[in-house]
């Protein structure tokens, strides 16, 4: 599916989760339901990894991933319970009206995951599970979806038995991440949004042939038996050439 068929709702915002607030989110993602026939897609959030940082600052917060994991998981415990009523309250608002719910952290790097299997089992899959799984129950027809930059693949398999149903960016330029072995592993069960063109190299660097045959190479990698959303793999910053954009959307078409 392409991209350009979704509309991004910013339907959580700084809009209150109670009486006129949760009011005001409901009449506005049903106006968006009713102007569009594209997917909508709401945000979120629920970050359990990335707000520690924020809290803490990530070298304290890493530090502490290795030398007080009873800390660690109280903590992401506390942020669960946080976000499960509010995610409540948020779908019975909006639920009706989208067709992907965005959460997001970030738990890759260049060279792979910013933690080990064990310790994302241990820290963030009991509480990814309990969020995820109580949003399909409110709303089965949304599709799960977590923003996660970087190489993830050693921990797709936990996030995708914890409830997940697709991911963006695909950085197919990191560790671990070839297109081939993740379609080929995971594709029966999970949808890749994004990988469709390679934003550190050919986007910015190439001619628009390149670029042109980039697409077409991923494309046909990604797309047999569906689950794929085409999308370049990151955003395309100000360096990019127009005549690359382009390109890419016509090797696309």
């Amino acid at each position: 599916m392409r991209a350009d068929r979704f509309r991004r709702a910013p339907l959580f915002g700084h809009i209150p989760l109670t009486g006129d607030g949760l009011a005001q989110l409901s009449a506005g993602a049903k106006r968006l339901r009713e102007s569009t026939d594209r997917a909508i897609l709401g945000i979120f959030g629920g970050n359990l990894f990335e707000v520690p940082q924020f809290l803490y600052r990530i070298d304290n917060y890493l530090t502490h991933m290795g030398f007080y994991p009873e800390a660690c998981e109280r903590l992401s415990e506390a942020l669960c319970n946080f976000y499960l009523p509010r995610m409540e309250k948020w779908l019975g608002a909006v639920g009706p009206y989208i067709d992907v719910m965005l959460f997001g952290d970030d738990l890759g790097g260049q060279t792979g995951p910013l933690m080990s299997p064990e310790m994302y089992r241990a820290y963030y899959k009991p509480w990814h599970t309990k969020l995820w799984k109580r949003a399909k129950e409110l709303a089965p027809h949304v599709n799960v979806h977590l923003h996660c930059c970087g190489g993830i693949e050693p921990l797709l398999g936990d996030l995708i038995e914890a409830g997940l149903e697709s991911s963006n960016p695909v950085q197919i330029t990191c560790q671990g991440m070839d297109p081939r072995h993740l379609k080929s592993t995971y594709g029966g069960r999970f949808t890749f949004w994004g990988g469709g063109c390679d934003t550190r190299r050919v986007l910015p660097h190439g001619t628009p042939d390149e670029v042109a045959r980039n697409v077409r190479g991923l494309v046909s990698i990604w797309s047999p038996g569906g689950g794929f959303v085409f999308q370049q793999v990151h955003n395309i910053l100000a360096d990019v050439p127009p005549e690359n954009i382009i390109a890419m959307f016509g090797a696309l078409r």
